[in-house]
């Protein structure tokens, strides 16, 4: 019976220890852990130890723990289950249809954003994106706004440490611009990429939030022969309505 107890507190401890790492926002350490969660300081060690042996969680260069590719994968499998996929589903469609324009998800992940979901526009021509794609952060809307969301004293350290590759014709590779861009976007909360990811390619992205903090951007993007920048700006309004939506479902879902 002892052996049982121990073995189930073990298991409340791991998952309490991924569910403060995932809402925490600052990179937490196995002391800090200790002090939440009431636990002792070596068993905190002890199962960090092994949820990042195991691609759950990895630490940052100051030894600070952050969620790693087996946890992402994992929520992005939990919010991909059949009842709040359909209705996502459902939403995104009738974003489509309203802007006329692919609209989608995108996932922070690590320096880059992962294409979650997106309904594709019914056009000849369209910029194809497919589900799975990662994209850098710095010169794409849902990447920007993402960024932006951090404080302005660590985006000063960070950004400048940043390669900034010129992947269009107007991204951004100026570190102080860049910096700029990212305080006038945190001020309008809305983040737009004017041809910096893609030539010919325009996009706006808001953000999906869940307790109070940026869980993925909803974007739509065009191709400029049918929709300027201004355009794009214009649809933000009828993106966080519809953000507000998918983040009524996720609260839900919880």
């Amino acid at each position: 019976m002892n052996s049982k107890r121990e073995k189930g507190s073990s298991i409340v401890r791991v998952l309490e220890i991924l569910e403060a790492i995932a809402k925490a926002d600052r990179p937490m350490s196995p002391t800090d852990l200790a002090y939440e969660l009431d636990i002792p300081k070596a068993t905190a060690h002890r199962l960090v130890q092994t949820l990042e042996a195991e691609g759950y969680v990895q630490t940052n260069l100051r030894g600070n723990l952050m969620v790693a590719d087996r946890l992402n994968r994992l929520s992005m499998g939990a919010l991909q289950n059949n009842h709040f996929k359909t209705e996502r589903r459902i939403l995104l469609e009738n974003l489509a249809a309203t802007t006329g324009e692919t609209c989608g998800i995108s996932l922070p992940d690590g320096t880059e954003m992962i294409y979650y979901d997106r309904v594709q526009a019914n056009w000849p021509l369209q910029v194809y994106l497919p589900i799975g794609s990662r994209v850098p952060m710095y010169c794409t809307s849902g990447g920007k706004l993402y960024l932006s969301q951090m404080p302005s004293a660590q985006l000063k350290r960070m950004i400048p440490k940043v390669e900034l590759v010129q992947r269009a014709r107007q991204t951004i590779t100026d570190h102080n611009q860049l910096l700029e861009e990212l305080e006038l976007t945190r001020k309008r909360g809305i983040a737009l990429d004017n041809e910096e990811f893609i030539d010919g390619m325009v996009a706006c992205s808001v953000p999906i939030k869940l307790n109070g903090r940026m869980l993925a951007s909803l974007f739509c993007h065009a191709p400029v022969i049918r929709q300027s920048i201004e355009d794009m700006e214009a649809m933000a309004p009828k993106l966080l309505e519809t953000a507000a939506e998918i983040e009524n479902l996720l609260v839900a879902a919880q």
